[in-house]
């Protein structure tokens, strides 16, 4: 039914186009229009979200070369994925780049580290949408991609209390976007007969729906999502004909993957833009994990290409200020480098003929001077705010995520739950091989590592490695380690009745905490996002809070990273000059 309405309202929103008198006529006529207007996914597409060249462009590296005798200094205060990227483009371009992480290791919220036992520690769950086409250009460049990354099935499952599982299947035997959506929507046992009804009053409407309009004019759709970050998803939906059961059991789980926060306190632009891009393009929703950790897989790569270029990262060095001039009213109108301190509390001076912070929400508040926020550009930065999150591993002394009746999934079972004696290696132990979402838990997306990332999660003689996302974390800041770790496996517990039944036992855990994450992606924050170009002409910014038409994401700061080396080599002539009146000034 969904894929009726669907398909017929973009039929309809194409036809109104048409001129008098070629109207489509006839079944076959019919047919042949239909995928006509279904493979015309990139009509428009200005801001080029769906434009899979850009995997070739951020392959490739920079066209701007550094003039000779204009290798410009770069300091990038953050190591995270934003900065690395900023970082691969300039010193490609043939500029001198220097990074100062406050870490002991890069990565920012992709960061993952060994502790002081060997264990791999993240922050975060990392999954990597199919229509990440920057990054996965960057980790091309950087000989990542093929050994980095697993392929998953195209299913997005769903456990809930009691162990029974909802899924959107989106395998079709070939058939691709918008139809394998539809079909894993109307399908899904996720929701009942009501809620898919009401889902396809919601997503089917040609009038209230800019996904309809987005399968033959991409622009024009992504202009109404842009319209609608004035109100939460559930306003829009709901007011559309969509049902709350829809909500609690399907979109609040995914809602809290993508932005930590709810259907209720999440801006209905963000959750649309990824509903766009699922509905024109196949690969879109397709998920891939890392082989191992982030570190492993995606930092050290990017780390080697980086120092083979000559870029030098100080880690443990935290900016204590950014030394600037003033205007006669005190706001700041050119930056001359930083003030640094490092693990030993040794502080210098850092000179740069451009400066660019790349930082997420809370990183950008302490950074700035008080005086930077006299620049209205500046000021709107603080009306962000990250959310609260608590990543748990609980390691077990077997298989967690095998069901009882999990052949009815598709899974095979490859043993029993408390076989850890067996060679269980790259991803051959039994369970569930995919990111998991969950309705029924405090943690809205987790994965058992050991089979999802084996290469560094899997241990012989050890079982399940599950990593459980706590969003929004707000009630267990308070709490120590121990206290969200058994009120994280009493839910495991919950979800998989079969493992308590086995006696599988949590044998390690670990928790970390972020106060601020991914910025607040409630209504009305778009506006506040700031351009990777600043006012002050050599200061520039990066970072996934910072303007660029996706969400806070890998992908959105690969986006952010890769435009504000493209601004900065956009002015290289201005800032050449700059940097020559500047060094002009200090000799006399």
């Amino acid at each position: 039914m969904l894929a009726s309405v669907l398909v017929g309202a973009a039929l309809a929103h194409s036809r109104a186009g048409l001129p008098r008198g070629s109207a489509v006529r006839g079944a076959a006529a019919s047919r042949g229009h239909a995928r006509a207007v279904l493979e015309r996914t990139q009509l428009g597409d200005k801001d080029r979200l769906l434009d899979t060249s850009l995997t070739e462009r951020a392959l490739r590296g920079p066209t701007v070369r550094a003039k000779d005798g204009r290798r410009l200094k770069v300091g990038i205060v953050g190591a995270g994925l934003g900065g690395m990227v900023t970082a691969m483009d300039l010193s490609e371009a043939g500029y001198d780049v220097e990074m100062f992480e406050a870490r002991r290791f890069v990565g920012g919220k992709v960061s993952s580290w060994l502790d002081k036992d060997g264990n791999h520690i993240e922050m975060g769950l990392h999954v990597f949408f199919g229509c990440y086409y920057n990054l996965f250009g960057i980790m091309k460049r950087v000989g990542a991609f093929e050994p980095g990354l697993r392929l998953k099935d195209h299913r997005h499952i769903f456990v809930n209390k009691g162990g029974s599982i909802g899924e959107l299947d989106f395998r079709m035997g070939g058939i691709g976007a918008p139809l394998n959506g539809l079909k894993a929507f109307a399908t899904s046992a996720q929701l009942d007969i009501g809620d898919k009804i009401a889902n396809a009053l919601a997503l089917g409407n040609p009038i209230s729906c800019p996904i309809v309009q987005a399968l033959v004019d991409f622009d024009g759709g992504m202009d109404r999502v842009r319209a609608l970050d004035d109100v939460t998803f559930s306003e829009w939906f709901e007011g559309s004909g969509g049902s709350r059961g829809s909500i609690k059991r399907l979109w609040d789980p995914i809602a809290y993957a993508l932005g930590f926060i709810d259907c209720d306190h999440i801006s209905a632009r963000c959750m649309l833009t990824i509903f766009q891009l699922f509905a024109v393009r196949s690969e879109a929703s397709v998920l891939r994990m890392c082989e191992g950790s982030p570190d492993t897989y995606l930092h050290k790569p990017i780390v080697k290409y980086l120092t083979d270029r000559g870029v030098k990262i100080n880690l443990k060095s935290r900016v204590l200020d950014i030394l600037h001039d003033v205007d006669a009213n005190g706001a700041p109108t050119r930056v001359h480098g930083i003030c640094v301190v490092d693990g030993n509390d040794v502080q210098s001076e850092h000179r740069f003929d451009v400066t660019i912070a790349a930082t997420d929400v809370p990183g950008i508040k302490g950074l700035l001077p008080d005086n930077f926020r006299k620049l209205d550009f500046f000021d709107k930065v603080y009306q962000l705010e990250g959310v609260p999150v608590a990543t748990v591993q609980l390691r077990f002394d077997g298989w967690v995520t095998e069901l009882a009746d999990m052949d009815r999934w598709g899974m095979t079972s490859r043993g029993a739950p408390k076989d850890v004696g067996s060679d269980r290696a790259d991803g051959r132990a039994p369970g569930i091989d995919n990111l998991l979402y969950s309705a029924d838990a405090d943690f809205s997306c987790f994965a058992d590592l050991a089979l999802t990332s084996p290469a560094d999660y899997y241990k012989p003689g050890e079982g399940s490695l599950l990593q459980c996302v706590l969003t929004p974390a707000d009630k267990y800041m308070a709490m120590d380690a121990q206290e969200v770790a058994d009120r994280t496996l009493e839910q495991v517990y919950a979800l998989f009745p079969s493992a308590k039944a086995q006696g599988l036992k949590c044998t390690w855990s670990n928790v970390v905490k972020l106060a601020e994450s991914l910025y607040n992606e409630k209504p009305g924050m778009d506006r506040f996002r700031p351009s990777q170009q600043t006012p002050i002409p050599n200061f520039f910014m990066a970072g996934s809070f910072t303007y660029q038409d996706y969400i806070d994401s890998m992908e959105g700061a690969t986006k952010s990273g890769l435009a504000c080396a493209e601004a900065v080599l956009s002015r290289a002539d201005a800032l050449a000059a700059m940097a020559d009146e500047s060094a002009g000034a200090q000799i006399r």
